[in-house]
């Protein structure tokens, strides 16, 4: 039942967001709001994630144990929007999508935050802030021929095997698209900027040196690109070395852009980095006021890690709202009655 009040307002709905909303209807608290500019919960996924493809509970190999009630499991694209589905049915919780929220604000005077959309406003006595980092991909300055548009892509959406691809960027994403199309038997070159990699993790940097060696895909370091035409169909890049190579398809997963104005506008507190600062409970300087998954965390798209942030979350406000013990009977009674959590 929508309210104008609620114990725990969640913008984004990620892993993060959503096990923050089961982990507190699993503890007790009645009134939860999951707020998401997409016009479903877990976008991310839909978006970047090419239809079957799997979904590890142990991302890359590296084993994340599940802390909370959530009991997720490895799957596929279409099996993990199906679980979260069922969890979000099954338990009353609000859900307010395409909405996305202008402002958080909390006054010194007052015990609860005022949360404002572009039609409405409620309040609440802690938020959480899980929008990721995903929500507005980068794209690149100069020109994209509006005749490629069918040819450029910032995800996987559309690729097929026997094309000449090009994916662009130096990032997790990009590795991961240039050896997962290598593995669809396309002829793949992966172009970065700088001369090494910088932000991968070792698995992925790994992997592309493999593929490398071996003549899976192809690796052009140190060139940038200048312009693309369209050449009788096909993409051609121009590179800033002098050179030119006509491609099938381009793939730009050249970053997210951090809403670091959106953290700055809600005070909350950023390092040098403009991540946000958080404590060991996952509360910012503004207290009742969290972050989780992606947002504030190298996950490196780890589902099982932004859960854990999820369950941690709501036992800090728990403890802090003096609530901890007297809903542990109510976390039982709910496990027994629901088979399908933990």
């Amino acid at each position: 039942m929508r309210t104008d009040e609620y114990d725990i307002a969640i913008i984004g709905g990620g892993p993060g967001g959503i096990a923050t909303a089961l982990e507190a209807v699993v503890h007790g608290i009645k009134n939860i709001i999951l707020i998401d500019k997409a016009d479903n919960h877990s976008s991310t996924i839909r978006k970047f994630y090419k239809e079957n493809k799997r979904v590890d509970k142990d991302w890359k190999g590296k084993s994340v144990d599940i802390e909370g009630n959530i009991p997720f499991m490895d799957g596929t694209k279409e099996s993990t929007l199906d679980f979260f589905d069922k969890l979000l049915d099954h338990d009353k919780i609000d859900t307010l999508f395409n909405t996305e929220v202008e402002s958080i604000i909390k006054k010194d005077n007052e015990e609860k935050f005022l949360v404002t959309t572009g039609n409405q406003s409620f309040k609440a006595k802690a938020v959480v802030i899980a929008i990721g980092k995903m929500g507005k991909p980068n794209m690149p300055k100069y020109k994209i021929p509006p005749s490629l548009k069918a040819k450029v892509n910032i995800n996987l959406d559309g690729c097929s095997e026997g094309e000449k691809v090009l994916v662009v960027g130096g990032g997790n994403s990009a590795a991961e698209y240039a050896y997962e199309l290598a593995d669809e038997n396309n002829n793949v070159t992966l172009v970065y900027r700088k001369s090494q990699f910088t932000r991968l993790n070792p698995e992925n940097e790994e992997i592309l040196k493999t593929y490398n060696g071996q003549e899976k895909l192809r690796l052009r370091m140190n060139t940038d690109i200048i312009s693309l035409e369209n050449e009788h169909g096909k993409v051609k890049v121009n590179f800033d070395d002098g050179y030119f190579t006509l491609y099938d398809r381009v793939i730009y997963a050249i970053g997210g852009t951090s809403p670091i104005d959106f953290l700055k506008k809600c005070g909350i507190e950023l390092d040098d980095e403009n991540k946000p600062i958080y404590d060991e409970h996952y509360r910012t300087n503004i207290p009742f006021l969290y972050v989780a998954g992606d947002i504030a965390f190298n996950t490196g798209g780890s589902i099982a890690a932004s859960l854990n942030h999820g369950y941690h979350i709501v036992n800090s406000y728990m403890r802090r709202t003096g609530k901890i013990y007297a809903y542990t009977d109510k976390v039982e009674e709910f496990l027994k009655r629901n088979p399908e959590f933990k």
